[in-house]
């Protein structure tokens, strides 16, 4: 239903399945057809399997070797991975076993394989800046699954749906299997039971069963607050995190400045309190994706950590200018920033305000407060 939702968005049907192919598996082919489920119509996008008796079932390791050693798109292979690692941590808490000891059972199956990064494909196709999603809705009733008849959700979708907003009940099957939860976690930015936006297009995914609900996954491509939104750019980055409390403040300095030469847009710290109550400072590191591996190997040579948390982030940042501003005291860089078409921050740049304030002997302030007239 997923990805018969987004082929009916706009993605090309033939180029979801060309970067399938990149998978290098055979075995599995997709059939993409119209259909409708009580007077809606869409997109219905079936996988076939040619040989399912001979199907085997796999374990992390090999889905990891298989997308790793695809010719697809880093960022596919990333989203795709961390889909199914969501799986495998949820299998591996419901069974108390080693996430590298999960049998992926149906998730393995290349069904599965085709949906999770079929998944990946068709929103990195869609080129959007953030997904949003309702309440998921969980259905009712018990569902058959490898080890038997589990009451709706399974407890492996249970797991992933942790923290997030569900509903049951509407309809007395399986509503949000592993896979579909784990592709919303993984990838979901906002959940929301109320959404302000203007929809571009709408696609409707069709589900295999019919009953008297319509069973159809709705999707839109919309713009959130465009008008303000001219004035942001929105990137993802990566946030790098760690405690230390064993690590003399002196060092701080020296790292953080290995960390800015290194590439990070960001570098600071807070004071925290570890377990048995030591004080402590987290470090944070915010950076391009491309520049993490590098950074995650400073924090773990220069500083005293042991580990440290790694997550996507999106940043959201101001459109910016810079102005020369003349003075009495000379000139100085302000930089600009601004939102919904209008100016709504300016600061002068610092080192050139120290340097004037020291070189005519007044206050910085007293530089400050003469740029800003001049800026008027």
């Amino acid at each position: 239903m997923n990805l018969g939702a987004l082929v009916d968005l706009g993605v090309d049907p033939g180029y979801l399945k060309a970067e399938l192919g990149k998978l290098n598996i055979e075995g599995f082919r997709l059939e993409v057809e119209k259909d409708k489920r009580k007077g809606i119509s869409g997109t219905k996008v079936t996988v076939v399997i040619d040989n399912p008796e001979k199907e085997k079932h796999r374990h992390l390791h090999h889905i990891e070797e298989i997308i790793n050693g695809s010719a697809l798109s880093e960022r596919i292979k990333e989203k795709s991975l961390a889909i199914f690692r969501l799986v495998a941590d949820a299998e591996a808490k419901v069974h108390g076993i080693p996430v590298e000891r999960v049998h992926f059972h149906e998730v393995g199956a290349l069904d599965s394989i085709a949906d999770i990064v079929g998944a990946a494909i068709c929103q990195e196709a869609l080129e959007v800046d953030e997904i949003r999603a309702s309440p998921v809705q969980l259905g009712g009733g018990f569902v058959k699954c490898a080890h038997g008849m589990m009451p709706v959700p399974a407890p492996a979708t249970a797991e992933i749906v942790k923290e997030m907003p569900v509903r049951s009940g509407m309809v007395d099957y399986e509503a949000t299997t592993p896979t579909g939860a784990a592709i919303l976690a993984a990838t979901v930015d906002h959940f929301s039971a109320e959404m302000e936006m203007v929809p571009a297009r709408t696609g409707y995914g069709i589900g295999q069963r019919d009953g008297e609900i319509p069973n159809v996954l709705r999707v839109y491509l919309a713009e959130v607050g465009k008008e303000e939104e001219e004035d942001v750019r929105v990137e993802r980055a990566v946030m790098l995190e760690c405690n230390i409390d064993d690590m003399s403040p002196e060092w701080f300095t020296h790292v953080q400045a290995l960390l800015f030469d290194a590439g990070a847009a960001d570098v600071f710290m807070i004071p925290v309190v570890m377990k048995k109550s030591r004080p402590a400072h987290m470090l944070s590191v915010l950076c391009e994706p491309d520049a993490a591996g590098y950074l995650k190997g400073i924090l773990l040579t220069e500083t005293s950590t042991i580990g440290l948390r790694e997550y996507p982030v999106r940043k959201s940042m101001l459109r910016r200018e810079v102005r020369v501003v003349s003075t009495r005291f000379g000139e100085v860089q302000v930089k600009c920033s601004y939102y919904g078409g209008r100016l709504v921050k300016e600061k002068p740049e610092f080192e050139r305000c120290r340097e004037l304030a020291l070189k005519h002997k007044v206050t910085l302030e007293e530089i400050q407060k003469e740029v800003i007239r001049n800026l008027k």
